[in-house]
C-alpha cells in the first residue's frame, strides 16, 4: 500500500516513502501525508535529525504518480489544488527546524528530484539516477522550485537538466553539487547513519539557527527574516546547551545537549 511511514531510531527520525510497486511514485494522498509526517518528527524533542528515504532498493522517489494526472489535473481548479498539495510537501523539509537528509538510491526523478532538492543535505549511492522530465511532460515548474535548483547547482546546470530532460548519474550529481557524497550502494545506510549520528550529538538550537540563517540567505521562505534569524541565534547564546558546551570543553568531555 502506498504510504508515508515514520520510524524512530534514537535521535534520528526516518521518513519512508513507500510505494514500491511504482518505484515510490507519489500519489496525491502521499503528497498530503508527507508534511504531516515531517511535522510530527520535527515536533518531537527527542528527534534531532530527519532522514528522508525511499522504501526498497530500487528508488528514492520516481516522481509523481502520473496515472493520477487524468483524474487530479483535468481542469485549472484541479491542477491548482494538486499543485498546492505538492508545494506544501516540497516546503516541509525546508520549513522543518531540524536538519533533513535525503538518502538516495536508485531512481530520483521528477517530483523526487524536487523533493531531494528541498532537503538540507543529499547523499546518494553510486547506482542513483536523476532526471528532471518536466520538458517531456509539458509541465511548468514554479519559480520557487527552479530557484532551489539554481542555488544548488547553478544557472547552467539548471538550464541543462530542465532543457534536456536527460538522465544523469551519481558522479555528475556530485560534480554539479547536487549531492554532497556518493557511496557504494552497500555503504549508503552506513554513510547516512554516520552523518545523522554526528548531527544528533550536536546542539539542536545551533542546527536550527544555522538552517534558518541559510534559508534567509537563499530567500527560501518569508518567515526566514532578519528578526527570526537573530532570535534563533540569541536563543543559542542564552541556552543551557551553550553553558553545557562550554563546561564540557573545559572538562575535556563530550557535551550532552538537551535542546534548551
Amino acid at each position: 500500500m502506498a504510504d508515508i511511514l515514520i520510524q524512530r531510531d534514537g535521535p534520528i527520525g526516518n521518513v519512508l516513502v513507500s510505494n514500491t510497486g511504482k518505484f515510490n511514485a507519489m500519489t496525491i494522498d502521499m503528497w498530503r501525508a508527507l508534511p504531516q509526517r515531517i511535522a510530527e518528527l520535527d515536533a518531537d524533542p527527542s528527534i534531532h535529525v530527519i532522514v528522508l528515504k525511499g522504501d526498497g532498493d530500487k528508488a528514492f522517489v520516481s516522481g509523481a504518480d502520473i496515472s493520477q494526472f487524468g483524474a487530479e489535473r483535468t481542469d485549472p481548479t484541479a491542477q491548482q489544488r494538486y499543485s498546492q498539495l505538492v508545494d506544501v510537501a516540497y516546503m516541509a523539509p525546508v520549513k522543518a527546524g531540524k536538519p533533513v537528509i535525503a538518502q538516495i538510491r536508485g531512481i530520483c526523478m521528477g517530483g523526487g528530484l524536487g523533493l531531494a532538492a528541498a532537503c538540507d543535505i543529499r547523499i546518494c549511492a553510486d547506482d542513483a539516477r536523476f532526471r528532471m522530465p518536466a520538458g517531456r511532460l509539458g509541465l511548468g515548474y514554479k519559480q520557487e522550485g527552479v530557484q532551489r535548483f539554481v542555488s544548488l547547482i547553478g544557472v547552467q546546470n539548471t538550464y541543462d537538466i530542465f532543457f534536456s530532460a536527460r538522465v544523469f548519474d551519481a558522479g555528475e550529481a556530485l560534480r554539479m553539487g547536487f549531492v554532497s557524497q556518493v557511496t557504494p550502494t552497500g555503504k549508503l545506510d552506513e554513510a547516512v547513519l554516520a552523518l545523522a549520528e554526528a548531527i544528533g550529538t550536536n546542539a539542536p538550537l545551533t542546527a536550527r539557527a544555522v538552517k534558518l540563517t541559510v534559508n534567509a540567505c537563499l530567500g527560501s521562505f518569508a518567515e526566514a527574516n532578519a528578526a527570526a534569524v537573530q532570535a534563533a541565534i540569541d536563543a543559542c547564546n542564552a541556552s543551557e546547551d551553550y553553558r553545557e558546551g562550554v563546561r564540557a570543553f573545559g572538562q575535556k568531555r563530550a557535551p550532552v545537549f538537551v535542546g534548551r
